[in-house]
Protein backbone atom coordinates (compact mmCIF):
# COMPACT_ATOMS: atom_id res chain seq x y z
CA UNK A 1 0.00 0.00 0.00
CA UNK A 2 1.16 3.54 -1.09
CA UNK A 3 1.03 4.94 2.25
CA UNK A 4 3.49 7.27 4.34
CA UNK A 5 4.21 6.51 7.84
CA UNK A 6 3.21 10.04 8.69
CA UNK A 7 -0.35 8.96 7.58
CA UNK A 8 -0.45 5.48 8.29
CA UNK A 9 -1.83 5.81 11.98
CA UNK A 10 -5.30 7.81 9.95
CA UNK A 11 -5.65 5.72 7.21
CA UNK A 12 -5.73 2.60 10.22
CA UNK A 13 -7.68 4.04 13.07
CA UNK A 14 -9.77 6.71 11.65
CA UNK A 15 -12.26 6.84 8.86
CA UNK A 16 -12.35 10.15 7.10
CA UNK A 17 -15.65 12.16 5.74
CA UNK A 18 -15.03 14.39 3.39
CA UNK A 19 -17.37 16.66 0.77
CA UNK A 20 -17.81 14.19 -1.79
CA UNK A 21 -16.41 10.82 -0.14
CA UNK A 22 -15.78 8.97 2.61
CA UNK A 23 -11.88 8.06 3.08
CA UNK A 24 -10.13 4.83 4.98
CA UNK A 25 -14.06 2.50 5.31
CA UNK A 26 -12.07 -1.14 5.30
CA UNK A 27 -10.32 -2.43 7.86
CA UNK A 28 -6.61 -2.75 6.61
CA UNK A 29 -4.57 -3.52 10.16
CA UNK A 30 -4.32 -6.91 9.41
CA UNK A 31 -0.97 -9.09 9.91
CA UNK A 32 1.95 -7.81 6.80
CA UNK A 33 -0.29 -5.10 5.14
CA UNK A 34 1.80 -2.35 7.02
CA UNK A 35 6.02 -2.78 7.45
CA UNK A 36 6.91 -2.03 11.22
CA UNK A 37 3.40 -2.65 12.26
CA UNK A 38 2.93 -6.07 14.12
CA UNK A 39 -1.00 -6.80 13.75
CA UNK A 40 -0.79 -10.01 14.64
CA UNK A 41 -4.14 -11.42 16.78
CA UNK A 42 -3.13 -10.82 20.59
CA UNK A 43 -5.32 -12.21 23.15
CA UNK A 44 -3.56 -10.08 25.69
CA UNK A 45 -3.34 -7.00 23.52
CA UNK A 46 -7.01 -7.62 22.76
CA UNK A 47 -7.52 -7.56 26.73
CA UNK A 48 -5.71 -4.61 27.07
CA UNK A 49 -7.47 -2.42 24.39
CA UNK A 50 -11.01 -4.12 24.93
CA UNK A 51 -13.23 -1.95 26.84
CA UNK A 52 -17.40 -1.48 27.23
CA UNK A 53 -18.67 2.06 29.26
CA UNK A 54 -22.35 2.17 30.17
CA UNK A 55 -23.09 5.74 29.06
CA UNK A 56 -26.73 5.79 29.72
CA UNK A 57 -29.40 3.05 30.88
CA UNK A 58 -33.25 2.59 31.89
CA UNK A 59 -35.88 0.39 32.09
CA UNK A 60 -36.48 0.30 28.32
CA UNK A 61 -32.81 1.64 26.50
CA UNK A 62 -29.64 1.24 27.10
CA UNK A 63 -26.51 3.39 25.39
CA UNK A 64 -23.12 2.14 25.63
CA UNK A 65 -19.27 1.96 24.32
CA UNK A 66 -17.81 -0.94 22.59
CA UNK A 67 -13.82 -0.36 22.04
CA UNK A 68 -11.63 -2.16 20.68
CA UNK A 69 -13.12 -4.40 18.37
CA UNK A 70 -13.69 -5.12 14.28
CA UNK A 71 -17.18 -3.95 12.68
CA UNK A 72 -17.55 -7.66 11.93
CA UNK A 73 -17.64 -8.55 15.55
CA UNK A 74 -19.94 -5.27 16.63
CA UNK A 75 -21.92 -5.75 13.34
CA UNK A 76 -22.52 -9.51 14.59
CA UNK A 77 -23.77 -8.50 18.07
CA UNK A 78 -26.56 -6.09 16.58
CA UNK A 79 -27.04 -8.86 14.12
CA UNK A 80 -27.79 -11.31 17.18
CA UNK A 81 -29.78 -8.71 19.72
CA UNK A 82 -32.15 -8.12 16.21
CA UNK A 83 -32.80 -11.84 15.54
CA UNK A 84 -31.30 -14.47 18.04
CA UNK A 85 -32.13 -14.16 21.34
CA UNK A 86 -35.93 -15.62 21.74
CA UNK A 87 -38.43 -14.20 23.51
CA UNK A 88 -42.28 -15.52 24.08
CA UNK A 89 -44.58 -14.09 21.90
CA UNK A 90 -48.46 -15.34 20.68
CA UNK A 91 -47.77 -18.27 17.81
CA UNK A 92 -51.55 -19.62 17.63
CA UNK A 93 -54.92 -18.06 18.13
CA UNK A 94 -57.47 -20.18 18.60
CA UNK A 95 -60.76 -17.63 17.47
CA UNK A 96 -64.13 -19.14 18.98
CA UNK A 97 -66.18 -15.92 18.71
CA UNK A 98 -65.14 -13.19 17.05
CA UNK A 99 -68.30 -10.44 15.78
CA UNK A 100 -66.38 -7.68 15.62
CA UNK A 101 -65.66 -5.83 12.05
CA UNK A 102 -62.37 -7.13 12.08
CA UNK A 103 -61.16 -10.36 10.21
CA UNK A 104 -60.35 -13.28 12.30
CA UNK A 105 -56.63 -12.93 10.13
CA UNK A 106 -56.06 -9.31 10.68
CA UNK A 107 -56.63 -9.64 14.10
CA UNK A 108 -54.42 -12.55 14.98
CA UNK A 109 -51.60 -10.87 13.18
CA UNK A 110 -52.73 -8.10 15.57
CA UNK A 111 -52.13 -10.48 18.83
CA UNK A 112 -49.08 -11.53 17.41
CA UNK A 113 -47.21 -8.56 17.65
CA UNK A 114 -48.05 -7.41 21.10
CA UNK A 115 -44.78 -7.84 23.49
CA UNK A 116 -45.63 -10.71 26.30
CA UNK A 117 -43.90 -10.17 29.33
CA UNK A 118 -42.28 -13.51 30.18
CA UNK A 119 -38.89 -14.69 30.90
CA UNK A 120 -38.06 -16.79 27.62
CA UNK A 121 -35.26 -18.05 30.11
CA UNK A 122 -37.38 -20.51 31.99
CA UNK A 123 -39.38 -21.91 28.92
CA UNK A 124 -38.58 -24.79 26.21
CA UNK A 125 -38.58 -24.32 22.69
CA UNK A 126 -41.98 -26.39 21.60
CA UNK A 127 -41.27 -29.28 19.81
CA UNK A 128 -42.22 -29.26 15.96
CA UNK A 129 -45.89 -30.64 15.46
CA UNK A 130 -47.03 -29.82 18.67
CA UNK A 131 -50.34 -28.55 18.35
CA UNK A 132 -51.17 -28.72 22.23
CA UNK A 133 -48.30 -27.63 24.17
CA UNK A 134 -47.62 -28.36 27.66
CA UNK A 135 -46.55 -25.78 30.60
CA UNK A 136 -42.64 -25.93 29.56
CA UNK A 137 -43.26 -24.48 26.40
CA UNK A 138 -46.63 -22.58 26.28
CA UNK A 139 -48.27 -19.93 28.28
CA UNK A 140 -52.04 -19.50 27.51
CA UNK A 141 -53.99 -16.39 27.00
CA UNK A 142 -57.39 -15.61 27.01
CA UNK A 143 -59.54 -12.56 25.26
CA UNK A 144 -63.22 -12.52 26.51
CA UNK A 145 -64.94 -9.67 26.00
CA UNK A 146 -68.47 -8.53 25.05
CA UNK A 147 -69.54 -4.62 24.50
CA UNK A 148 -73.00 -3.85 26.01
CA UNK A 149 -74.97 -0.52 26.08
CA UNK A 150 -74.17 1.44 29.30
CA UNK A 151 -77.81 1.86 31.27
CA UNK A 152 -76.21 4.94 33.12
CA UNK A 153 -75.58 6.74 29.57
CA UNK A 154 -77.57 10.03 29.35
CA UNK A 155 -80.10 10.53 26.79
CA UNK A 156 -78.52 13.14 24.23
CA UNK A 157 -75.21 11.72 24.81
CA UNK A 158 -73.32 10.89 21.63
CA UNK A 159 -70.02 9.78 22.85
CA UNK A 160 -69.18 6.48 22.91
CA UNK A 161 -67.17 6.12 26.00
CA UNK A 162 -70.27 7.15 27.58
CA UNK A 163 -73.09 5.04 25.68
CA UNK A 164 -71.06 1.78 25.74
CA UNK A 165 -69.44 -0.74 27.68
CA UNK A 166 -66.55 -2.45 27.10
CA UNK A 167 -66.48 -1.24 23.61
CA UNK A 168 -62.67 -0.70 23.33
CA UNK A 169 -60.64 -3.86 23.53
CA UNK A 170 -57.10 -3.15 24.89
CA UNK A 171 -54.19 -5.85 25.30
CA UNK A 172 -54.95 -5.38 28.91
CA UNK A 173 -57.87 -7.43 28.05
CA UNK A 174 -55.54 -10.49 27.49
CA UNK A 175 -55.36 -12.73 30.65
CA UNK A 176 -53.31 -15.09 31.35
CA UNK A 177 -54.65 -18.90 31.55
CA UNK A 178 -52.02 -20.94 33.62
CA UNK A 179 -51.52 -24.75 32.50
CA UNK A 180 -50.58 -27.21 35.12
CA UNK A 181 -48.43 -26.03 37.67
CA UNK A 182 -47.67 -22.32 36.09
CA UNK A 183 -49.84 -20.77 38.53
CA UNK A 184 -47.57 -21.64 41.75
CA UNK A 185 -44.06 -21.93 39.38
CA UNK A 186 -44.96 -18.39 37.93
CA UNK A 187 -46.70 -16.74 40.64
CA UNK A 188 -44.67 -13.55 41.10
CA UNK A 189 -43.98 -13.42 37.20
CA UNK A 190 -47.27 -11.42 36.41
CA UNK A 191 -46.90 -13.02 32.93
CA UNK A 192 -49.35 -10.88 30.59
CA UNK A 193 -48.60 -8.01 27.79
CA UNK A 194 -45.85 -5.80 27.92
CA UNK A 195 -48.08 -2.43 27.54
CA UNK A 196 -51.91 -3.15 28.59
CA UNK A 197 -52.60 0.40 26.73
CA UNK A 198 -52.79 -0.85 22.75
CA UNK A 199 -55.71 -1.30 21.12
CA UNK A 200 -56.85 -4.32 19.60
CA UNK A 201 -60.18 -3.89 18.09
CA UNK A 202 -63.38 -1.57 18.35
CA UNK A 203 -66.73 -2.82 19.38
CA UNK A 204 -70.42 -1.98 19.08
CA UNK A 205 -73.59 -3.37 21.12
CA UNK A 206 -74.09 -6.88 20.78
CA UNK A 207 -70.27 -7.50 19.24
CA UNK A 208 -67.60 -9.66 21.38
CA UNK A 209 -64.44 -11.47 21.32
CA UNK A 210 -63.94 -14.98 22.90
CA UNK A 211 -60.61 -16.01 21.94
CA UNK A 212 -57.30 -17.86 23.37
CA UNK A 213 -53.55 -17.42 22.28
CA UNK A 214 -50.80 -20.02 22.71
CA UNK A 215 -47.09 -18.11 23.18
CA UNK A 216 -44.49 -19.98 22.07
CA UNK A 217 -40.53 -19.41 22.28
CA UNK A 218 -38.82 -18.22 19.41
CA UNK A 219 -36.22 -15.95 17.67
CA UNK A 220 -36.29 -13.01 15.38
CA UNK A 221 -35.02 -15.19 12.78
CA UNK A 222 -38.09 -17.07 12.58
CA UNK A 223 -40.31 -13.77 12.76
CA UNK A 224 -40.36 -10.16 13.76
CA UNK A 225 -42.39 -10.46 16.63
CA UNK A 226 -40.23 -13.02 18.31
CA UNK A 227 -37.49 -10.13 18.46
CA UNK A 228 -36.95 -8.43 21.81
CA UNK A 229 -35.63 -5.02 20.40
CA UNK A 230 -37.54 -2.14 18.68
CA UNK A 231 -33.96 -1.36 17.65
CA UNK A 232 -30.57 -2.41 18.17
CA UNK A 233 -28.05 -0.42 15.91
CA UNK A 234 -24.51 1.40 16.39
CA UNK A 235 -22.56 3.88 15.12
CA UNK A 236 -18.59 5.09 15.20
CA UNK A 237 -17.47 7.72 17.68
CA UNK A 238 -17.11 11.15 15.60
CA UNK A 239 -13.87 13.15 16.05
CA UNK A 240 -14.32 17.20 15.07
CA UNK A 241 -10.62 18.68 14.62
CA UNK A 242 -10.41 22.60 14.31
CA UNK A 243 -7.15 22.94 11.60
CA UNK A 244 -7.40 26.62 12.50
CA UNK A 245 -8.47 29.47 14.80
CA UNK A 246 -12.04 30.26 14.14
CA UNK A 247 -13.21 33.84 15.62
CA UNK A 248 -16.57 36.19 15.54
CA UNK A 249 -19.05 35.50 12.77
CA UNK A 250 -17.73 32.09 11.18
CA UNK A 251 -17.24 30.71 14.41
CA UNK A 252 -20.92 31.61 14.82
CA UNK A 253 -21.82 29.71 12.03
CA UNK A 254 -19.43 26.94 12.37
CA UNK A 255 -21.46 26.71 15.60
CA UNK A 256 -25.15 26.34 13.61
CA UNK A 257 -23.66 23.74 10.83
CA UNK A 258 -23.49 21.32 14.17
CA UNK A 259 -25.90 19.23 16.02
CA UNK A 260 -26.32 21.68 19.20
CA UNK A 261 -23.39 21.10 22.37
CA UNK A 262 -21.05 19.77 19.83
CA UNK A 263 -19.30 24.03 18.96
CA UNK A 264 -19.33 26.47 21.68
CA UNK A 265 -17.73 29.91 21.14
CA UNK A 266 -16.12 31.07 24.14
CA UNK A 267 -14.53 35.13 24.54
CA UNK A 268 -11.04 35.29 24.39
CA UNK A 269 -9.40 38.33 24.89
CA UNK A 270 -12.39 40.52 23.47
CA UNK A 271 -12.46 37.72 20.45
CA UNK A 272 -15.58 34.93 19.86
CA UNK A 273 -13.23 31.70 19.19
CA UNK A 274 -15.02 28.74 18.76
CA UNK A 275 -14.30 25.14 20.24
CA UNK A 276 -14.49 21.50 20.28
CA UNK A 277 -17.30 20.73 23.00
CA UNK A 278 -18.15 17.38 22.58
CA UNK A 279 -18.16 16.03 19.24
CA UNK A 280 -19.78 12.48 20.98
CA UNK A 281 -23.12 14.67 19.62
CA UNK A 282 -22.81 15.03 16.06
CA UNK A 283 -24.81 13.27 13.28
CA UNK A 284 -21.96 14.06 10.88
CA UNK A 285 -24.40 15.72 8.70
CA UNK A 286 -20.93 17.19 6.87
CA UNK A 287 -23.19 20.32 6.62
CA UNK A 288 -20.05 22.61 7.45
CA UNK A 289 -18.08 21.54 3.88
CA UNK A 290 -21.38 23.04 2.24
CA UNK A 291 -19.13 27.29 3.65
CA UNK A 292 -16.42 27.40 1.32
CA UNK A 293 -14.36 29.82 4.01
CA UNK A 294 -15.16 26.65 6.67
CA UNK A 295 -14.45 23.74 5.27
CA UNK A 296 -10.74 23.63 5.65
CA UNK A 297 -10.98 24.45 9.11
CA UNK A 298 -12.52 21.66 10.14
CA UNK A 299 -11.34 17.52 9.65
CA UNK A 300 -13.76 15.20 10.15
CA UNK A 301 -13.81 11.81 11.19
CA UNK A 302 -14.51 8.55 13.12
CA UNK A 303 -13.10 6.48 14.96
CA UNK A 304 -12.94 3.35 13.75
CA UNK A 305 -12.51 0.75 16.79
CA UNK A 306 -14.97 2.60 18.73
CA UNK A 307 -18.37 1.76 18.57
CA UNK A 308 -21.40 3.52 20.24
CA UNK A 309 -24.72 1.30 20.93
CA UNK A 310 -27.96 1.98 21.31
CA UNK A 311 -30.24 -0.85 22.30
CA UNK A 312 -34.44 -0.09 23.17
CA UNK A 313 -35.88 -3.25 24.65
CA UNK A 314 -39.63 -3.76 24.01
CA UNK A 315 -40.22 -4.37 27.40
CA UNK A 316 -39.46 -7.85 27.58
CA UNK A 317 -35.95 -8.40 29.09
CA UNK A 318 -34.03 -5.49 30.54
CA UNK A 319 -31.94 -4.10 28.04
CA UNK A 320 -28.88 -4.99 29.85
CA UNK A 321 -30.02 -8.44 29.87
CA UNK A 322 -30.56 -8.79 26.28
CA UNK A 323 -26.86 -7.58 25.90
CA UNK A 324 -25.58 -10.23 28.29
CA UNK A 325 -28.14 -12.99 25.77
CA UNK A 326 -26.91 -11.58 23.20
CA UNK A 327 -22.93 -12.30 24.17
CA UNK A 328 -23.86 -15.38 25.58
CA UNK A 329 -25.38 -16.55 21.98
CA UNK A 330 -22.43 -14.96 20.48
CA UNK A 331 -20.17 -17.31 22.78
CA UNK A 332 -22.05 -20.33 22.05
CA UNK A 333 -21.60 -19.89 17.91
CA UNK A 334 -18.18 -19.42 18.41
CA UNK A 335 -18.00 -22.50 20.95
CA UNK A 336 -19.74 -24.91 18.24
CA UNK A 337 -17.00 -23.22 15.00
CA UNK A 338 -14.35 -24.70 17.69
CA UNK A 339 -16.12 -27.67 17.53
CA UNK A 340 -16.90 -28.49 13.88
CA UNK A 341 -13.45 -27.39 13.50
CA UNK A 342 -11.83 -30.02 15.78
CA UNK A 343 -14.05 -32.51 14.45
CA UNK A 344 -13.15 -32.02 10.54
CA UNK A 345 -9.10 -32.02 12.20
CA UNK A 346 -9.75 -35.31 13.19
CA UNK A 347 -11.45 -37.05 10.14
Amino acid sequence: MAATMSNVDEIRDRVILGEFDVKNVHTTDYPGNYPGYDDTWNLKKFQKNFRIDVVQMDETSLEFDMVGIDAAIANSFRRILLAEVPTMAVEKVFIYNNTSIIQDEILAHRLGLIPIKADPRLFEYRNAGDEEGTEIDTIQLQLKIKCTRNPRATKDSADPRELYLNHMVYSKDMKWAPIGNQADVFADANIGPVHGDILLAQLRPGQELDIVMHCVKGIGQDHAKFSPVATASYRLLPEITLMETVEGEKAERLKRCFSPGVIEVENHGGKVVAKVVNSRLDTCSREVLRHDDLKNAVKLARVRDHFIFSVESTGILAPDVLVTEAIKVLMTKCRRFLNELDSTEME
